[in-house]
Parts: structure tokens; sequence; C-alpha cells
């Protein structure tokens, strides 16, 4: 378990150290239920050693609820399901006010009921299948950690993480999230088809009565230590640069923005990607084993802070141009620095 120390210090290193064990056993314990993935695991674990909240976009049938269900019985969090469908009211996310009658005074009161928003790890369902004025009931709870209702604020408990499933927006039904929505999420992660190897583990594994039994890594105190742990992780200057640069070059208006920005992007990535490409690399690094983050670990956490913060322009919509495609050649013009 990490202690509270000063970068750089003997017990920082061994806490790292200490990390990258559990994480091999998170992994260990996840690939019981889930087959394949592992770079969606990866990605889902460094946005909960981050403190951010991510979105899962797939088509039906890629095990992303089940995923997430695992990983909370794995770490031993409270966990809530709300499945988002286009009648859900915000109040059934964050709870509401009810009047109460005191049964010997008869006097009346307001008394508070939590929603399911009131847990450490939220399953957004199927977020985009319910209207933007349901999905903005996430917003405070994503950014500030605390839901208001009426008057009155209250505080969530730590960790929180939000993850959200999402339906690819050309299917029936769905709505597309606002880009203020969007943001709130520090990556969004795409889940693909598994292997043609992988299907057959499926098709042998899961029809069949065995459970798999689950054993618990870690719980709520040590996740948080290491949140902090994460943080003090450190980082060269030239290291930051390149995110910055990186997120600068998606930008059509910036003076150094490339050719494939100005021809093809509309919106680029604004100074939240700097600081989650900088986050994300050292979470990527500390959950290695490594108590330095590199110019490798921003760029492959590139993708996942990129994908939803670059908006094509109709040039790039009309030529069958996309984020993915904007973002490879970017890391290709954007020199990356030496170790």
């Amino acid at each position: 378990m990490p202690q509270t120390t000063k970068a750089g210090s003997d017990d920082s290193v061994a806490a790292v150290k200490s990390l990258g064990e559990a994480y091999r056993k998170i992994q260990a314990e996840i690939r019981k239920v889930i087959i394949g993935q592992d770079k969606v695991v990866e990605d889902v674990l460094v946005s909960l050693f981050c403190r951010g909240h991510a979105l899962l976009i797939g088509v039906p049938g890629l095990a992303k609820t089940l995923l997430i269900s695992t990983l909370a019985r794995i770490l031993d969090l409270k966990f809530k399901r709300i499945q988002f469908t286009p009648d859900l009211m915000p109040a059934d996310i964050t709870g509401s006010d009810i009047i109460e009658e005191d049964p010997e005074t008869r006097a009346r009161r307001y008394k508070f009921i939590q929603g399911p928003v009131f847990a450490n790890i939220i399953l957004a369902d199927e977020i985009n299948r319910t209207p933007p004025k349901t999905q903005a009931a996430l917003l405070q709870a994503m950014q500030e950690k605390e839901v208001t209702v009426g008057i009155s604020t209250y505080k969530l408990t730590e960790p929180f993480l939000v993850l959200a499933t999402q339906n690819p927006i050309e299917q029936e039904g769905t709505y597309p999230l606002p880009e203020a929505q969007q943001d709130r999420f520090m990556f969004n992660v795409w889940i693909d088809y598994p292997t043609f190897d992988e299907e057959i583990e499926i098709g042998e594994k899961t029809t069949v009565d065995d459970q798999p039994q689950l054993s618990v890594v870690m719980g709520a105190k040590e996740i948080m230590e290491y949140q902090h742990l994460v943080r003090r992780v450190p980082i060269a200057r030239h290291v930051v640069k390149y995110a910055a640069a990186i997120a600068r070059a998606t930008r059509p208006k910036d003076a150094s923005a490339s050719d494939v920005t100005k021809k093809w992007v509309a919106w680029g990535a604004g100074p939240r990607a700097t600081q989650n490409l900088v986050i994300g690399a050292k979470a990527r690094a500390a959950l290695n084993g490594r108590f330095y983050a590199s110019p490798k670990d921003v760029r492959e956490t590139a993708i996942i802070v990129l994908r939803h913060r670059i908006i094509p322009n109709f040039s790039a919509e009309a030529e069958g141009i996309d984020s993915m495609f904007i973002i490879d050649q970017l890391l290709k013009e954007v020199p990356e620095p030496k170790e």
C-alpha cells in the first residue's frame, strides 16, 4: 500500500512497483471473465487512477457492461448501473426530495432520497439513448463530485468513476452527446470485435455452468492512495511540451497546426486535452511499475484523449475522414522527443 511521501523518495518508487503488481493481479482476475480486450482494461484502469471518467464505445454484445461490473467486484467498490432510456428523467439519476410525515407529530418535512449516482462506480449504460437534458444530470457529478437537488448540495463518496457505454450514433434511437458532455469524459475508449481465436474461446468458456470465482485485489482506500501516488509521478518538461504540441496541433487556427488539421478539422482539443495527456501518461507509467512518464506513454494515451475532442469539418465528412485518421496523421507529424 502506498504511503504519503514526496516525489522521488524510495517509498514512492516502491509504491509504484506495488501498483504495477496490483495491476497484473487485476488483469488476471478480469481474464477469468473477459476474454481479450487487454488494451481496453488498461485504458479503463488508467482512467480510474487518474480520477477521470471514460466513455466506452462499441456495438452491443461486446461485454462492455460485464467488464465494468467485474471491475467493481474486483476493486470492492459500490456499483450502480443506470440504464439510459428515452423516458429517463434527471431525478432518476440524482435522486429527489420527497415529503415525509412524522407518525407522532404529523409534522411534514422534506427528505432526500439518493439516486443511483451515489456510488463509487457508475455504469451509464447506453448513455446516448436518452435526450441531452437527462445526460446533463451527470455533468455536476462528473466535474465537481457533488449533486445539487433543490437548495441542497450533496457530496459524492470517492473514489467516483463514471463509465458510460455508448452505441454507435448511426444506430436507431440514439442522441449525439453534446460537446460539453463529451469533454467531461477524460478518455474515449473504442471496444472492437474479438479476434477469431478469442471468439472461439468465448464460445467455449461462456456456454458452460462453471462460474469463475473472483478475488478482491484492492479497496476504496488503497485506490485513493494510488490516485494521489499517480500525481506524484515525475514527468520531464520535454515530455509535457510533447503533450502540449500534440494538443495544439489539433487546432486549425493555431500557428503550429498541421496541413491535416487546417484541411479537415473544424474544432480542435482544448487545454484539458494537454492535462489529460500528462496525467494519463503518469498513470500508464505507474501501472507498468515505472516512476517516470515517457513520450511513449503520452503517445499511447493520445488516441483515447483526442478521439472525442477533434471535430472533423464538412470536407472531412464528405471524404470519409474521421477523427481516428486525423489523429494518426498528427502523431506522425508531431516529432516525438527522445527518452
